[in-house]
């Protein structure tokens, strides 16, 4: 088991971690170590942890002391070093015209090297300038490019927030920013609101992304029709932080209607209860009354065919074989007496037609006069 610390050697770069050995290292201490590009001084940002050797590759660099008076004086040496080679590097660039722009110039620890940060659109032939840097300055002299991006970590500065620069502050590591966050979180895309002092795109459009990307998924999306116990219309505008959506009914107007009110495009329409007012109840109910009394008057006539109530047994008289003899008598009299009626009809018709031929055809033929 070894003792681990973790140091950076700028505000919001990277961590590395070192052996602390012996020592008692506290969160914010400056310390020398030494790495491949020789002696710097660094912070420390976690304290002493004990990890197994195994888990490196490699063994870690040893601290090796936390940073004394005298390095404050070299350290003090430095900074006016590195002022004179910023002015002097300016000036060398603007008498060769050349196409680069300066951001720091950075002395390390022991003096060994001059490293000089610069952004430039492509590549820079400084190989006339390197000469004159290091004629002047009498040490290892190293050219780095840098993105802009990093310039604005390097510089630091205020956002369009009021706070500090994230990259400068906090973050350690960028991470990549498209168009698509800005459009999925609703902000205009004006690149004078979305972009950075670097001229990118703000990294904190990456902060809310998944957020508003989960909210999204409880949404339809823009342009779909949507169905509410009160209107139909078709999604204009989401509100994904209040829950509301801006939708235009068919009429052109537009409603605002809560996520939580839309109804499943499988659920019948014709059977949801829709809130009606006062006067509109009572239209309905005119309507209904005037269908009905209609209905009424177009109805066909029936006759009503009075019930005939069902006799009861114990009011049944029992009557003898004779009793119904002497009933039925008078019904077959009376059948017998129509038929015998019919009859002589008929017969009378008969005797009534032969009369009529008789006379007809025995009709003696009219005498012709002569005239004498």
């Amino acid at each position: 088991m070894i003792r681990v610390v973790s140091i950076q050697f700028s505000p919001a770069g990277k961590m590395y971690d070192f052996n602390a050995g012996t020592l008692d290292l506290k969160p914010g201490d400056k310390v020398i170590v030494e790495t491949d590009r020789g002696i710097s001084l660094g912070t420390v940002i976690a304290g002493v942890k004990e990890k197994d050797e195994l888990l490196f590759l490699q063994p870690l660099a040893q601290v090796q002391r936390l940073l004394g008076s005298e390095d404050e004086k070299t350290l003090s040496q430095h900074s006016r070093l590195e002022k004179e080679a910023y002015s002097f590097c300016l000036q060398r660039i603007r008498e060769r015209c050349m196409d680069m722009k300066l951001v720091r110039v950075e002395y390390l620890f022991d003096g060994s090297k001059a490293i000089f940060y610069f952004t430039a659109d492509g590549r820079v032939d400084f190989r006339e300038l390197v000469k004159d840097l290091a004629h002047s300055f009498h040490t290892r002299i190293e050219m780095r490019q840098i993105g802009v991006r990093d310039e604005a970590k390097m510089v630091g500065g205020l956002g369009i927030c009021g706070r500090e620069l994230c990259c400068s502050s906090f973050l350690r590591e960028f991470q990549p920013v498209s168009v698509k966050m800005a459009k999925e979180q609703n902000l205009a895309l004006n690149p004078s609101k979305i972009s950075g002092q670097c001229g990118r795109l703000l990294c904190c459009l990456d902060y809310e992304y998944e957020t508003y990307c989960d909210l999204r998924r409880n949404f339809p999306k823009q342009g779909k029709k949507v169905y509410t116990p009160q209107y139909d219309g078709t999604v204009e505008k989401v509100n994904l932080l209040t829950g509301e959506m801006l939708i235009r009914l068919e009429d052109g107007k537009l409603a605002t209607v809560n996520a939580k009110e839309l109804l499943d495009e499988n659920v019948n329409l014709t059977n949801r209860k829709e809130p009606l007012d006062s006067k509109l109840v009572a239209e309905t109910a005119d309507l209904q009354n005037e269908t009905v009394r209609t209905e009424k008057q177009h109805k066909p006539f029936q006759q009503k065919i009075p019930r005939v109530a069902k006799p009861n047994i114990d009011d049944v008289d029992l009557k003898t074989p004779a009793e119904d003899a002497a009933v039925i008598e008078p019904v077959e009299s009376t059948i017998e007496t129509s038929v015998a009626a019919e009859q002589q009809q008929k017969s009378d018709g008969k005797e009534k037609r032969k009369r009529r031929n008789r006379r007809h055809l025995h009709r003696k033929p009219a005498e012709k006069k002569t005239g004498q």
